[in-house]
């Protein structure tokens, strides 16, 4: 047994690498790549540490070539999400039990196998499943994943050493003990690393998982179950099911012993989930925690003193990396008129030379959008802009499905500041900026904070540091991550803790210990050392 208080090591941010040309993770990373495309996996259902299959095989296409086949997968039913709770809850009694640093050991193993042996196949996963290049699926499914199991193993060891102070005779204790049931986690696709982190941060600090990935996410989530296997993660633990949302809802909702919901996704649906669980509170055995992270409007604004050339950039990269896929993108800005003729014409000249195409050639900056639906979503507010008065086009707006799902990046301009595009999350290379009068700031960020119902990201761009100071403080409300003179994207583990609030989610902060806070429950434990064996008190002595 034990005897002593571990500390875990440091966390530190694992490197992103550069895959320059001739770099040998860049021939590694080209290798599985090729590798994986010439496959046609058959991917399962991970239930009680069983591979399930079944007969509805549900085929798997890269966005950028969807005729080209990589895998099938595996759909469940009912059953399956019924196996998975009770796989779970009989996990649970054990791995619960267990002392925590060795909950911690698999999860720095799998930190390690991630950045080690298993980084080129998680890379290729997710450039060839999820359409991201090189750079952006190395700065998610390796180096944040990474970052999350080694930062919340630190938090994990922060949390259990905070303890109550103690009265002479009396020894006071507080335990941080795992929910009483099972968490449900529902992650979405475009990010590798929200993926692994929903369902492991809970499973690390002693739950038991049910998780249930994006559809367009289903070919890394099996990469990352096939690590946490690797560094031995029990049976049961963490169960990995392919429904449809409704079926596992209904099943996982009414349980007695749903204990808790980790969600990364849109905001009807968390709402919508919310507004079940309320409905459903008489049948739980406790109270689930809700954490979720959802929507976002996000917004970069500039002021006259900002530089032009920083803007533009910060725009190009904050708008569409990753085809604009983040829930923290550039959505929206307000550039004073006169700065704007600068940064459009910065802005144009580095879309003239971004390439798009597939992430195979490691050249294209952006690739496609995830699938038919968001395609035809974000195609379509761009044909409406062609029809309207009040906006236009000043770069991209060309579109092709043909052989992928491809979107150029697009700049609308608009003079109307609640013009459709500024206002409805489009979640797609799309940026609208609203050029406005210089001597009118502080009035523009009025209409920042006032124009979305979301408030995820959000950055301000000035050299004149009372205007920052009154961004900052007008502006308080509108994001959780807020950025000076920064794109609004890129946060990072351990540095700046993610999450919005209002209607972008609960604010939980993933990648701090306040996220890991919602997992636990504590017990407070006193003990008197000398118990009193008389019941009266001095104040009952006569005088």
């Amino acid at each position: 047994m034990a005897n002593a208080f571990f500390e875990v090591p440091i966390a530190t941010n694992e490197p992103v690498l550069s895959y320059a040309p001739g770099s040998p993770e860049r021939a590694a990373v080209q290798a599985a790549y090729a590798e994986m495309k010439g496959q046609v996996l058959d991917i399962p259902m991970h239930i009680g540490g069983k591979k399930v299959t079944t007969k509805d095989k549900i085929k798997i296409t890269p966005p950028h070539d969807h005729k080209k086949v990589i895998a099938k997968y595996s759909k469940g039913n009912s059953t399956h999400v019924k196996d998975a709770i009770n796989a779970a809850l009989k996990a649970k009694p054990a791995w619960e039990a267990m002392p925590w640093q060795e909950r911690a050991a698999i999860f720095l193993k799998a930190a390690d196998l991630l950045a080690g042996p298993f980084r080129a196949k998680m890379n290729a996963a997710t450039m060839l499943g999820q359409s991201k290049n090189v750079f952006q699926a190395e700065i998610d499914c390796v180096a944040e994943m990474c970052d999350f199991f080694r930062f919340n193993a630190q938090y994990m060891t922060q949390l259990y050493a905070e303890q109550p102070e103690s009265a002479p005779g009396i020894w006071n204790r507080m335990e941080h003990r795992p929910l009483e049931g099972f968490v449900f986690a529902i992650t979405p696709f475009n990010f590798t690393s929200i993926a692994g982190n929903l369902c492991a941060a809970p499973a690390m600090l002693g739950n038991v998982c049910v998780w249930k990935p994006a559809e367009t996410q289903i070919y890394s989530a099996e990469v990352i179950m096939e690590i946490f296997e690797a560094a031995g993660l029990p049976a049961g633990v963490i169960n990995l099911i392919y429904t449809d949302g409704p079926v596992a809802g209904d099943i996982i909702f009414s349980h007695k012993d749903f204990a808790g919901l980790h969600f990364t996704g849109s905001t009807k649906v968390f709402q919508n989930l919310w507004q079940t669980i309320g409905n459903n509170i008489s049948k739980y055995r406790s109270y689930p925690r809700i954490v979720g992270e959802t929507g976002g409007k996000d917004f970069v604004v500039a002021h006259s003193s900002a530089d032009a050339k920083e803007v533009a950039t910060a725009l190009v990269r904050g708008a569409f990396e990753y085809q604009g896929q983040k829930c923290s993108a550039a959505s929206r800005a307000y550039i004073p008129k006169g700065l704007w003729r600068e940064v459009k014409k910065y802005m144009i000249a580095d879309l003239e030379s971004i390439k798009m195409g597939s992430p195979e050639d490691f050249t294209n900056f952006v690739n496609a959008v995830i699938d038919k639906r968001a395609f035809d979503k974000i195609s379509g507010y761009i044909a409406n802009v062609r029809k309207s008065k009040k906006a236009e086009i000043v770069a991209g707006g060309g579109y092709d499905k043909s052989k992928g799902y491809f979107i150029e990046p697009t700049v609308i301009e608009t003079s109307d500041p609640k013009y459709t595009t500024m206002c409805e999350e489009i979640f797609g290379p799309v940026l609208t900026v609203h050029p406005y009068d210089a001597r009118k700031f502080e009035e523009i960020l009025e209409v920042v904070d006032n124009t979305s119902p979301y408030a995820l990201t959000g950055a301000i761009f000035a050299k004149d540091r009372a205007a920052v100071d009154l961004a900052t403080n007008k502006l308080r409300h509108s994001a959780g991550n807020f950025y000076i003179n920064d794109k609004p994207t890129g946060a990072v583990v351990g540095q700046q803790p993610f999450g919005g609030a209002r209607g972008s989610g609960t604010n939980d902060k993933a990648g701090s210990i306040l996220n890991l806070l919602r997992w636990v429950s504590p017990r407070t434990i006193k003990e008197n050392f000398v118990p009193p064996t008389d019941y009266r008190y001095p104040f009952l002595g006569e005088d």
